[in-house]
């Protein structure tokens, strides 16, 4: 009768772990860690255009994961405002460029910051003002198409 107790603890302790573990790997596989909030900074830059661009993409900086997008929302004057969380070991010139830019010809979206030659440094909730918006592909294809008539 004790063996059988103790055998079903050890199991219970076991898949208990096994859970835990389970909750711990899928937190930190997920578009955001909540591990990672506080070693994050946010950045802000206004774009005329950006389709298909997703939460969580990649912000890139000479081909390097510096952060992911946070959020997305339409901001004044009709641009869209894309809020960046940006690794804080990472610094950012006052200068930068922000661009929307397409992983090959068909690939996902994600944004790569080019540094400028400032030696200011953009701090938590500034913004980046030098911005390139999306590519739209649909609009070039039907500009020629029906230029062609």
């Amino acid at each position: 009768m004790m063996k059988n107790i103790n055998t079903e603890i050890i199991v219970g302790l076991f898949m208990l772990a096994g859970f835990l573990a389970f909750g711990y790997l899928s937190l930190q596989m997920g578009e955001f860690s909540i591990f990672d909030l506080e070693k994050n900074y946010r950045l802000e830059a206004e774009f005329d255009n950006v389709s298909g661009l997703k939460v969580g993409a990649v912000v890139e900086i000479a081909g390097v994961g510096v952060g992911k997008v946070g959020k997305i929302e339409l901001g004044e004057q009709g641009l869209a405002r894309v809020e960046m969380l940006i690794k804080s070991e990472v610094n950012i010139s006052a200068d930068a460029i922000a661009s929307i830019r397409t992983q090959g010809l068909i690939g996902d979206k994600y944004i790569k910051i080019i540094q400028g030659a400032d030696e200011e440094m953009l701090a938590d909730g500034e913004g980046i003002f030098d911005t390139q918006s999306s590519i739209d592909f649909e609009a070039l294809v039907s500009k020629y198409i029906f230029k062609a008539e």
